[in-house]
């Protein structure tokens, strides 16, 4: 059985990138189909369960907030992070285009359709041993990525020319059909019953089925970055269950290329998923800038200490460094109520619903609901009142590496110490930059005074068992600055264009080797609506 579709411009995919393709594409009055293969309450992909914090220049929000941020700043942050390499052309146009394009192509398009931002813009990845971000620049969206999702969904079903967009999901493509050189339709099956085929033809066929660091974790493994070793045997997945790298196979079968593939983004802080929808899911956990964070044996990571919020690359690299290729962090009650969060919308209940007066009171006096529901569902938060019974538990099901409890006692003591004799002879590098966080304004009242790990009057005292997670595909289809796809030649194959994570979230490769954080979900519209753009203009 096959069925048959036709249309103006095909986009594979229904995540972030897809939906403002089709929102810009129905503008122009383009028929649009959009092919996904996972359900309909799961529109928006990765997006709708994020954090929803978007990196944008020189906003509106930054100047009411007095931030001077401008142009050449963050283009010289983003390329001192990236290290793009000579040949790394399209890349660092992408780069160009994302900063100078994104309060207008971003923000303002995104105010436009009723997003609004928390009034005080986050800043995360400060660098740790040169700047990263010199200036807060994450905008965070009021109801996470969820809401996100939900406004551009809302303006695509209201929208006057909603009749010229079909969405079927649960359409899995499995290949392009090309004619004469040019890319014409898709093919494939139905994604619970192969049986049932499908095949469509358009003028244009959009790429935007996120990255290859997802399904069974196998592209990721083998694209890991070689100066890091082997990949961890307990690498968590914190991608989306279909991002396979299936296009991304096809797209090369055709002649396109593929760049930066072993170009990837993990967070250093993923638990395993209390309720998993797929194999190794992880939870990526924003970990606190006053827990002390431990390797295997107990030992505190160093020479100099990790810390959350500065550069989370370096954080990923030194991990896997350590026995095992996991760690810990370890705090008490007073410091995960004040600084653990979780990196997406589902655990982040104030936020996603929108409950003002419900944050306030969770940023003065702690987010206790989050943290009881994570001690209560997850395995590797482990909680004590005393640090010899704490070892007792962190070692329970850790059948090879120990931690040793005298070694964790003289850490928890030695940094203790240095707090407690005061801030004149806080000479810890972790307490520095403690003490730097709280002079912004946004981060005073997320970020612990000076908190003791070993204190009697905050405890219980909590460990948290952390292992790599991967998130995102830095790598990917390589496109000019319209999303057409390119060959190895560097020619533009007809009729195929890529979007979002799986074009790398522009060029095969914006963002070089790291990332500014809150870089993608602003790529995706920047892919999509440039990508949108492009095509109708013929």
């Amino acid at each position: 059985m096959n069925t048959t579709y036709e249309t103006d411009v095909i986009i594979i995919g229904c995540g972030l990138a897809g939906l403002v393709t089709a929102l810009e594409l129905i503008d122009q009055k383009k028929r649009v189909i959009i092919l996904e293969r996972d359900e309909p309450q799961n529109a928006g992909g990765l997006a709708k369960v994020s954090f929803g914090g978007i990196l944008m220049v020189n906003t509106p929000l930054q100047k009411r907030g007095r931030i001077h941020d401008h142009i050449d700043l963050a283009l010289a942050d983003w390329f001192r992070v990236a290290q793009f390499q000579n040949q790394d052309v399209w890349p660092k146009k992408w780069a160009e285009a994302y900063v100078h394009l994104s309060c207008e192509y971003m923000y303002h398009w995104l105010v436009n359709r009723s997003v609004q931002f928390l009034p005080v813009v986050n800043w995360p990845e400060r660098g740790l041993f040169q700047a990263h971000n010199s200036v807060p620049r994450w905008h965070i969206v009021w109801g996470t990525g969820h809401r996100l999702i939900e406004l551009i969904l809302k303006q695509i079903s209201q929208h006057p020319n909603r009749s010229y967009l079909s969405i079927h999901y649960g359409h899995k493509v499995t290949q392009f059909t090309v004619t004469n050189g040019i890319v014409n339709g898709c093919c494939g099956v139905l994604e619970k019953n192969t049986a049932i085929s499908f095949s469509a033809t358009a003028g244009v066929v959009v790429v935007a089925s996120g990255g290859y660091c997802g399904g069974d974790l196998t592209k990721v493994k083998t694209n890991w970055y070689k100066d890091w070793g082997n990949p961890p045997d307990n690498l968590l997945n914190g991608s989306h269950r279909f991002a396979d790298g299936l296009l991304h196979d096809q797209v090369m079968d055709i002649g396109g290329n593929l760049t930066h593939m072993d170009k990837q983004w993990h967070y250093a802080a993923g638990i395993h998923h209390p309720k998993p929808e797929f194999v190794n899911q992880g939870l990526s956990l924003v970990p606190p800038r006053s827990a002390l964070w431990v390797n295997a044996l107990g030992e505190r990571i160093g020479p100099v200490p990790l810390v959350a919020y500065t550069d989370t690359r370096y954080l990923v690299e030194q991990i896997c460094k350590q026995p095992g290729k996991y760690s810990w962090q370890v705090m008490n009650w007073k410091i995960a109520i004040r600084e653990l969060a979780v990196s997406g919308c589902d655990y982040m209940t104030a936020f996603r619903y929108r409950k003002p007066f419900r944050m306030l009171w969770e940023l003065l006096f702690g987010n206790r609901e989050l943290v009881s529901r994570l001690m209560k569902e997850s395995k590797d938060i482990i909680i004590a009142h005393d640090v010899d019974t704490l070892v007792s538990r962190m070692n329970q099901g850790e059948p090879e590496l120990k931690v040793d409890s005298i070694v964790l006692k003289k850490e928890i003591k030695d940094y203790d110490d240095r707090i407690k004799r005061g801030s004149a002879y806080m000479n810890d590098y972790q307490l520095l930059r403690i003490a730097d966080f709280r002079k912004y304004r946004g981060d005073r009242l997320r970020v612990c005074s000076f908190q003791p790990i070993d204190d009697p009057k905050a405890r219980p005292l909590i460990a948290i068992r952390e292992c790599i997670l991967s998130r995102k595909s830095l790598g990917g289809i390589q496109t000019d600055l319209s999303c057409r796809v390119l060959d190895r030649k560097g020619k533009v194959i007809s009729g195929l264009f890529a979007v979002g994570e799986a074009a790398g979230f522009g060029g095969g490769g914006i963002h070089g080797v790291g990332s500014l954080e809150g870089t993608f979900l602003g790529s995706c519209i920047l892919t999509g609506r440039l990508a949108a753009k492009a095509i109708s203009k013929g």
